[in-house]
């Protein structure tokens, strides 16, 4: 790191900023936060989680922005009357955006490796960074989501890993443009498709960032990424569940409700191993092959990435089961873009069981720019019987266009022939929800950008 040793992150229990401020930490740097949930009384533990790390917090009023020494850490999206920006400007203290000082940590690295993509970018960190743990390489890790594996009663929120060892494995992201920022040595690229940006961004963005990159991972079953490697000149692995002419492929799968098994191929050796995720759904297949692709680059076997696969318990709010009562399953889920809903529900429809669905969207600006995608993807793959439920867009203060809402996402799929309703609150919805529930049933708490969904699943389920 070239800039001062004094962080302030602004934002501190974001998903994107609590591991970068852990893996600051951890490096010996100074580091100081704030955040408006800790402000609004929300998610309490993850805060004494920071405080348990020698981070100081503070209200987010800008009290702790004081000394021209600090370097404020802020997303690119932090209003500039944010108080935290207001007295850094007045404290003359410097500022950069997360991605950049992500970025930063990352070209820095001796073995950086950049996971990028629209969806599947969290389990496919996560498993690269278990299976390069699983060897002894003691990688750095960070990650927008909590994996299980690394969670321990005094790491509870462990969405960042601190090793000694050459690699360095990130989540990259693309919805700010930040991606354009990172010189990845691996870049593994699973799927494009439209999420925050328009597709032609989206290709240009993606396109240079697997360019900067030794190897590139490449999905041959997602048009663009297969589009890309068809262009990409240098040394690439590809992978796919469909085609013969990817590197890796997989058969023989076997779905199960909550996890999946099958044999991974290596076409360039004739090899071939079994594995067993501990997590369901063909897309985490997909995600798998990406990994074992991403580590076989790093030299490691096709043996012990299949065995550390199997190893491997997943990332939180991935359909992640939370619990059964009276007959009913209560599943939390991170899905919260065409993409991601999709390869949710059409795993979830692979066992019988009608869904219960509440979706809790991720801000109106998504549903304002993907409405079309959103009332198709619903309408799609919801079956007839199956039960959509939408409160208001998550919102924690700032501007936004409201010109779209969950009113109109509902009845647009109400209109294509689904049962989809809009309420006013997420409490209206979980009422909805229990009343609706026979056994057998099975209700999905869908949604991003709010650690307390994971909470209203719980309460949910106790209330069953």
């Amino acid at each position: 790191m070239t800039h001062s040793k004094d962080y302030f992150f602004c934002g501190i229990g974001g998903s994107g900023m609590l591991p970068l401020a852990m893996i600051v930490a951890a490096r010996g740097a100074h580091v100081e936060g704030s955040d408006r949930a800790l402000d609004q009384g929300r998610t309490g533990a993850k805060f004494d989680y920071l405080r348990s790390l020698g981070i100081a917090l503070h209200p987010q009023d800008g009290s702790g922005v004081c000394r021209p020494s600090q370097t404020l850490v802020a997303s690119a999206a932090v209003e500039e009357t944010v108080p935290d920006v207001v007295a850094a400007k007045k404290a003359g203290a410097a500022r950069l955006s997360r991605a950049e000082l992500l970025a930063e940590l990352f070209n820095e690295s001796e073995c950086p490796i950049g996971v990028a993509g629209t969806s599947g970018k969290s389990t496919t960190t996560g498993m690269i960074g278990w299976i390069l743990h699983h060897a002894r390489k003691s990688p750095t890790v960070m990650n927008g989501a909590v994996m299980k594996n690394f969670v321990k009663p005094d790491a509870l929120f462990a969405s960042a890993v601190v090793g000694e060892g050459e690699a360095f494995v990130s989540e990259v992201d693309e919805s700010d443009g930040s991606i354009a920022m990172f010189r990845p040595k691996i870049a593994v690229l699973n799927n494009v498709a439209l999420d925050h940006k328009s597709m032609d961004e989206l290709r240009g963005l993606f396109d240079d960032f697997i360019g900067h990159a030794d190897t590139a991972i490449l999905n041959l079953d997602n048009d663009e990424t297969s589009r890309l490697a068809a262009m990409y000149q240098k040394a690439k692995i590809t992978y796919s569940l469909f085609r013969d002419d990817g590197d890796l492929t997989a058969i023989d799968i076997k779905p199960q409700p909550f996890g999946v098994a099958f044999d991974v191929i290596d076409r360039r050796n004739n090899g071939i191993e079994s594995v067993a995720l501990r997590m369901p759904g063909r897309h985490n297949v997909s995600n798998a092959l990406a990994a074992i692709a991403a580590t076989r680059a790093c030299g490691l076997s096709l043996t012990q990435a299949a065995a550390a696969l199997g190893e491997f318990e997943g990332v939180k709010r991935r359909l992640e089961y939370v619990g059964e009562a009276k007959g009913v399953t209560l599943i939390d889920d991170f899905g919260h873009n065409p993409d991601k809903i999709t390869a949710s529900l059409k795993t979830l429809h692979e066992f019988p069981g009608r869904l219960l669905v509440m979706f809790q969207p991720h801000g109106f600006g998504p549903l304002r720019l993907m409405k079309k995608e959103f009332i198709e993807t619903f309408a799609s793959q919801l079956a007839p019987d199956d039960v959509l439920l939408m409160p208001e867009p998550v919102y924690f203060g700032g501007t936004t266009d409201r010109s779209v809402s969950s009113k109109d996402i509902a009845e647009g799929v109400s209109a294509a022939g689904r049962n989809a309703k809009a309420l006013p609150t997420r409490e209206d919805c979980g009422a909805k929800l229990l009343k609706l529930a026979k056994p057998g049933d099975r209700i999905i708490v869908m949604g991003a950008r709010d650690d307390t969904l994971s909470t209203f699943a719980a309460g949910l389920l106790k209330q069953l």
